[in-house]
This record gives structure tokens, sequence and C-alpha cells, in this order.
């Protein structure tokens, strides 16, 4: 099981203080070197735009450049960057990929996605053909990390000969994900031979686990999208730690957790209120997310979450019993989401030492203490 980092950059309102945004960077960058140094594999950083107070991550490539100069060990994930071609031309996507992994010295993860609603509206995108751009872009961006010179013609992008440069350190490049929500993403995360990034909080461990049975059912068969399969599951959770689980509560952990789902349902919500439940969208998000219905009605508790073990939250004995529940369902990577809701920043920095301190050393023994398995 590894152990990573996930941030939003959220912004929950009432802000404290004109100068809450910089502060909120800031802390960012000193929670990302305070993970390297406890041992974390990897953080990960989200692009989303126009959604103010639940991620304000709009150009997660200047932080991960940042970092990469701040941090030694821990790995750096695009996760994810957003591939429909009104957000990012494949072209600069390669670049910036391959500039971020040649100055991190090889320590890039490529995660890939396609946005949501509001998003593509406020880009001028149609919703529709989102799959598709993403299909075509996810598949010609490994192309030009490894051909020189690159061409290419198809649907939606046209690319003349040409030297795409620089290419990336690792080889053949890094390892590419996508973010998938739904059944059908996870599918097709299979057919294309990218690692899954989902998440628990609006779905459930044991509904993830029949995902997953599909997912690697069309790995199988797969026809990968870059040069190699990465076959690997992680999936996404609130999480606090402090000393005991009374104390993580008091720090925020479950009000965190509850404006994180309340945020993401309130478009759901405003379906319902409009009377929109035969409408495509309304379906597609509770296929997507099965409890969405509940949270968007106030029928869910911190209780709920935390019994179906889609939230971390405790002292250290407690997240290490949550943990080894998502090892056990077959997950082989955690992407902890700390910084959420008004969890200070101390009481963020803390968590991260408990976990360098207590939690990550535990699995990484057992790790040790796994059998070698034979050729």
């Amino acid at each position: 099981m590894k152990i990573d980092l996930l941030y939003e950059i959220q912004m929950p309102e009432p802000q404290p203080g004109p100068d809450a945004e910089y502060r909120k960077f800031w802390e960012t960058i000193q929670q990302a070197e305070l993970a390297d140094k406890m041992g974390f594999d990897t953080i990960w950083l989200v692009e989303h735009h126009f959604l103010k107070e639940f991620s304000h991550s709009s150009a997660p490539e200047v932080i991960l450049g940042n970092l990469a100069a701040r941090t030694n060990n821990i790995r750096l994930g695009h996760g994810v960057t957003l591939l429909p071609r009104r957000f990012n031309h494949p072209v600069r996507v390669a670049e910036r990929v391959a500039t971020l992994d040649i100055i991190s010295n090889g320590r890039v993860e490529f995660g890939t996605g396609r946005s949501s609603p509001r998003e593509n509206e406020g880009f001028g995108m149609n919703a529709d053909e989102s799959r598709q751009q993403w299909q075509e872009a996810v598949r010609i961006i490994p192309q030009m990390w490894q051909k020189d010179p690159f061409s290419y013609e198809g649907r939606y992008f046209n690319i003349p000969e040409r030297s795409i440069v620089p290419k990336p350190l690792q080889k053949p490049h890094p390892r590419m994900w996508v973010a998938s929500t739904g059944p059908e993403s996870w599918e097709l995360a299979g057919k294309n031979g990218l690692g899954v990034l989902g998440m628990t909080l609006l779905t459930g461990v044991e509904e993830l686990q029949r995902r997953m049975k599909n997912y690697y059912k069309a790995i199988e068969t797969c026809d990968p999208a870059g040069a190699f399969v990465n076959n690997e599951v992680g999936v996404f959770t609130i999480v606090h730690c402090a000393e005991s689980h009374k104390q993580a509560y008091a720090n925020g952990g479950g009000d965190g957790a509850m404006y994180y789902i309340n945020y993401a349902a309130r478009g759901f919500a405003a379906l319902e209120q409009m009377g929109q439940t035969e409408t495509a969208a309304y379906q597609d998000i509770l296929t997507r997310h099965p409890l969405i219905q509940k949270i968007a009605r106030k029928e869910v508790s911190v209780e709920e979450l935390d019994a179906q073990d889609m939230i971390i939250i405790g002292d250290p004995d407690h997240c290490i019993e949550k943990i080894e529940n998502y090892e056990k369902a077959g997950f082989q990577r955690l992407l902890c989401l700390m910084q959420v809701g008004h969890i200070k920043h101390e009481h963020i920095m803390r968590s991260l030492e408990l976990f360098g301190e207590k939690v990550i050393p535990h699995f990484k023994a057992k790790e040790r203490r796994q059998p070698v398995k034979k050729a």
C-alpha cells in the first residue's frame, strides 16, 4: 500500500483575512515539504477551474514545478491534467510533463481526465465530445515522448511533422493514470491500460470493488495508450490523524468530510429542485455516485461515512485499521485529502507527522515482510 497526498487547495468561506489565498498556497508548499520528509510516496494536484471555495488549483503545473525544486524523494503527480482541447493542447501537455520530469529527476506521475460540466461550459467545451477528445489526446501524448519527429492527423488534433521537445527523463515515459468516477470510466481505464484514480467518498468500497473487477477484466485484453500497462488502482478520501480519535474530530476532520460531500452534491441537488430527475445528467451522476441522492437530501452523517470506510479520521491506530481495510479490498494506493474544509494548517502538519512517524512505517514494514514471489 502506497500512501500519497492529494490537493484541491480548498478555500471555504468565511475566509480568515484578505491574504487567506496567498497563505493557503504557501501552506500547501510547506505541507508538501514535510510530506517529503515523512515518507509519503506521491503528492497529487488536481486541475480545476471556476470552482471557488472547492478548488483553487487551476495551475497545478506551476506548483509542481516549485515542489520539484523543494523536495527530494516524493513523486509529483498530475491528478489530473484535463485533456479536452479547450483546456490543454496535447503538445503543450507533453512539453510540460517532460520538463517537470527532467527538473524533478524523473519523479512524475501523469494523471489525465475530462473535467466537469461547469468547467466545460466555462471554456466553451462541448461536453458530449470530451471523452473522445480525451481518448485521442491520451494516445498521442506518449507517442510524442517516443518519436522524433512526430506527426498526427486525427478527428480533433492535426499536428504537422515537428520535433516535440524536451523528452521525459523516465523511459519510455512516466506512468499514466486516469480519473475514474463511474463504472464506464473504470472499464475505459482498463481498455487503455491506464492506472485508476478513484474515490470512496461518494461511492463506497464495495461498489468500487465491483468496478475494479471489471477494470482488471478489461486490462487482460487492453490496447495500451502508452508504451506499457499501468494496472495499479488508487483511491482518495478525506484523511485526518491526531493523537486521539476525539482530537481528530475536534480539529475539524468530520466537518471537513461533510463540507466536501455537501459541496460535491450541489449540482445534483439543483437538478432535483428543478425537477430534472429524468435528464441524462441526473442519471449519470446517480450511476457514478450511488450515495449522492442521500447526501443531497442531507440524509448522510459523518458516522455513516466512517462506518462504510469512506473516510479515515482518528488516531494512528484507527487510521492504520481503516487503511488495512482498503488494502484488503484490493487497492494499492491511498491518496489522502488532508487539506479540506476549515482544518487548520498546524493540525494538518501534525497529521502529516503522525502518518510519517506511525502509519507509513507500519505499511512499509508489512511490505518488507511480504514473501518474494518466485518467477
